[in-house]
Order: C-alpha cells, then structure tokens, then sequence
C-alpha cells in the first residue's frame, strides 16, 4: 500500500517534468542541411558539438554576422512561411553537427556579433516565422566551423 502511495504522489512530478521538457515526441529545432550532412540547434545544451555566444560589443566579437536586407546580397538566405518547421528537413546521421547558443561566453568559443552594418564574416537574410536571427546565425557559423574541421581533416 505505500509503494502504491509513493507511486501516487509522484506521477504529478512525472508529468510535470514531460510537459516542461515539451512532450513524449522530440520538438523539431532549426537546422540547415549542407553536403552530405547537416547543423542542428542543439535540443540539450550538453549534446552539442559546437557552442556559440552573442555579443553586443563588437570589440570582444570572434565572428561578424551582417544582416542583409536582400537575399542578393546574402551569403546565406533563409525564407520560409511555414507556421511549423518540416520534420524531415534536416535528418539526423552521424553527420550531424549540434549547435547551442550559450548566455555565458568561454575561452575559444566563437562569439557572435550580429549587425546591419560594417564588415562582416558572413552576411545572412532571414524571413521566417520558425528560426530567430540569433538561431539562423548560430547555424551558419556552426556550418562554417563544420566546413572548416572538413576541410582540415581532408588534409
């Protein structure tokens, strides 16, 4: 009878724990697909694989990202009007690369400075209602550091 009792008191908690991690079914995070694999927004931050940071100061940043105001322009071009992303967009193999977007910068972690003007490492444009600037951000630097440790390694 207690161990029903215990087994009581705790499904609350339970299901409380479920609703807060998003459900019984992995959420779908922004991810872009490149040659032959793929960069995710990380679902757990301990899972990544690579972790950047935002900066306001231009200064203390590693990685300039412009925001352009024309796809031409761009070397990266996200648009999309879906009100949800596609599950199958970017599926998971052991290609793909998790990134996390950290509050806290550390030592040799890439540190984003997002921008409408000046100089810049990457320009991307972005309209859609499923990825942030920071999230689509994150994701081309990610591709980059991926594209670079490819290429390293071909050597």
């Amino acid at each position: 009878m207690l161990r029903l009792k215990i087994l009581a008191s705790a499904a609350p908690f339970l299901i409380a724990a479920l609703l807060a991690r998003g459900g019984l079914w992995p959420a779908v995070h922004p991810c872009i697909a490149m040659a032959g694999s793929s960069v995710e927004i990380a679902d757990l931050p301990w899972r990544a694989d690579l972790r950047v940071a935002f900066t306001e100061d231009p200064a203390a940043a590693t990685v300039r990202v412009l925001i352009s105001q024309s796809a031409e322009a761009s070397d990266f071009t996200l648009v999309d009007d879906m009100e949800t992303a596609d599950s199958n967009a970017c599926e998971a193999n052991p290609a793909t690369h998790a990134v996390t977007i950290s509050g806290n910068p550390d030592r040799g972690m890439p540190i984003i400075y997002l921008s409408s003007e000046g100089p810049a490492d990457y320009r991307i444009f972005v309209r859609s209602k499923t990825f942030s600037l920071r999230e689509a951000a994150a994701l081309i630097v990610g591709a980059g550091f991926v594209h670079q440790t490819l290429e390293a390694a071909a050597l």
